[in-house]
């Protein structure tokens, strides 16, 4: 009889006894578990395996559908490898780099001897059907880091070897499709077979990759144009080559040779040149006419330190800016709209009063004096403090909050008054070639610092709001992302290498026994790539400080 081992499944609410060494993959059968979409990875005692994961000793299991975000990043890995093969098996001598997410889907582009046309794109879709169908699997290999290093060097992967080069890790896996090697830091499916769902189309001079819807996941996510994100971008990728950081690696490298000083210096120059500009452009729409600036971004992009900084530069350019908070414009507590769930929807655009707030913004563009509301968060109601403000003739009014782009913020003032500024933690540097670093991981990583340092919040209560605050964003903010006259990245190449020691201590506070855990084990495992850097060597002024601390502004 064969030794067997205790699981209890939490999708079916049963405890079995399951052969020793039995996978993911076959619990599923063993359970029975049913779910509307496909299975693609599983929490394991809070953290999240690949469904080749085997069990060896009594664990508690739960399976996730690629509706879920654990699974869905485990989907477009698994896709991302399948391109990847593909594009070196009809183009030998190429090389793919997948850079963001734009469009509902991931951009890449192909550099090889030849232009990438209708042709060679349709060998590549081709290629990547024909994995699927021969469904192959997803080989890990575990070896000395060292070994790992050697191999990718022997074919050709600098940008892999050099990160695992420069990350302590003893041991690292690589993993295996048929004869076509890489890496990937999280879980995989276990074969190619799954990956059904995809399609590629040509944007901008490189290509979009695809993928399933997560709310509807038997579609793909409808193609959305963001042609001013997609700039901002590949401004930012520009300057990463220039500077010769096109990876983690290549920052790490930076720091172990003590060129890290310069790298932080040029890229706070970098950023400080870019609200230059901006305040330049604002100048000069000031001239015609514009009266207000309205700056819009989600959780965490740092608005409230731009707009300190641009302030400063419209004042070098003898405009004097006044602002108002849209956080003193929510409506009384017991007012406040209601989400799906009958929660309070705090991120909702109408949990602002905005008929008051129209006639605020009307009235102070018209020379008049206004009182502005303070709001009481303590008691969830809006109070007046003789706070009254008007404005002069060469002041320009700045409206800082995440919805301050929705048209119907402002929508009796008319365009040619309003600049728009939309602000986000658009991460530009990747961990290699095949390895973009999303977003919402940048932003989530500031929020968990932020909120523990500043609201008494534990990284376990900032995870466990974190998708509340993406499915508001996605609602109220994203939409209107492309209304703005300009966008400003406000993430810097050697941002994570700073955060990583603040969000450290605080992640491994979360209890293993919470289902946050899962995410709080995954950042920490992410940070591991980066070497660290000091605050020291960090300017007071710098936008960063607003998470971390010791910044020369105040909040």
């Amino acid at each position: 009889m064969l030794d067997t081992v205790k699981v209890h499944c939490l999708n079916t609410n049963e405890q079995k006894e399951v052969p020793v060494g039995s996978s993911l993959k076959q619990l599923i059968e063993i359970f029975e578990v049913e779910t509307p979409y496909l299975i693609a990875n599983a929490r394991v005692n809070n953290k999240t395996e690949s469904l080749s994961y085997r069990v060896y000793r009594p664990k508690r299991v739960e399976f996730v559908d690629i509706r879920n975000n654990s699974a869905m990043r485990t989907y477009v890995r698994s896709l991302c490898f399948i391109l990847a093969k593909a594009v070196n098996d009809v183009l030998p001598n190429a090389k793919t780099y997948i850079e963001h997410a734009v469009s509902k889907g991931y951009f890449f582009e192909i550099d090889c001897e030849v232009e990438v046309g209708e042709t060679e794109l349709n060998a590549i879709k081709k290629r990547m059907r024909e994995i699927v169908d021969a469904d192959i699997p997803f080989v890990q290999v575990e070896e000395e880091t060292e070994k790992v290093v050697n191999l990718f060097r022997e074919h050709g992967m600098e940008d892999k070897a050099l990160l695992l080069e420069t990350s302590d890790f003893l041991y690292s896996r690589y993993s295996m499709l048929d004869n076509y090697i890489d890496y990937y830091y999280g879980s995989l499916m276990p074969s190619s077979g799954y990956i059904t769902m995809f399609d590629i189309q040509p944007l901008n001079g490189g290509f979009l990759l695809r993928v399933p819807n997560r709310e509807n996941p038997v579609d793909l996510e409808p193609f959305v144009r963001q042609d001013m994100l997609l700039e901002v971008y590949r401004e930012h990728l520009n300057f990463l080559k220039i500077s010769k950081l096109d990876n983690v690696g290549d920052l790490n490298k930076a720091k172990r040779e003590d060129r890290i000083h310069e790298v932080i210096q040029v890229a706070e120059a970098f950023q400080s040149k870019q609200i230059g500009n901006i305040a330049e452009e604002i100048t000069r729409k000031f001239d015609d006419g514009v009266r207000i600036v309205l700056i819009s971004g989600p959780s965490s992009s740092g608005k409230t330190t731009f707009r300190k900084r641009l302030e400063i530069q419209l004042m070098v350019n003898s405009l004097k800016p006044v602002g108002i908070s849209l956080d003193d414009y929510f409506v009384n507590r017991d007012q406040t709209p209601l989400d799906e769930q009958g929660n309070k929807d705090y991120e909702s655009l109408y949990a602002l009063d905005l008929e008051l707030l129209e006639q605020h913004l009307i009235a102070l563009l018209q020379g008049d004096e206004v009182e502005l509301p303070s709001y009481n968060f303590v008691k969830g109601k809006r109070e007046y403090k003789n706070n009254f403000l008007k404005m002069e003739k060469k002041s320009v009014l700045i409206v800082e909050g995440i919805h301050a782009l929705n048209p119907e913020l402002t929508r009796h003032i008319p365009r040619d008054k309003k600049f728009m500024v939309y602000v986000s933690a658009l991460t530009s540097i990747s961990l290699d070639n095949h390895n973009w670093i999303p977003a919402f991981d940048n932003r989530l990583l500031r929020r968990i610092i932020r909120d523990y340092r500043y609201r008494g919040y534990s990284a376990q209560e900032t995870i466990s709001r974190w998708e509340s605050v993406r499915r508001g964003e996605d609602k109220w903010i994203f939409p209107y992302q492309e209304n703005a006259d300009v966008m400003f990245n406000s993430a810097m190449i050697y941002e994570l290498a700073a955060i990583r020691r603040h969000a450290e201590p605080i992640l491994m506070r979360v209890p293993r026994t919470v289902p946050e855990y899962s995410e709080a084990y995954r950042l920490l495992k992410f940070l591991n790539y980066f070497n660290n850097i000091t605050d020291r060597e960090l300017p007071p002024t710098s936008l960063l400080r607003e998470f971390l601390g010791g910044s020369s502004f105040r909040y």
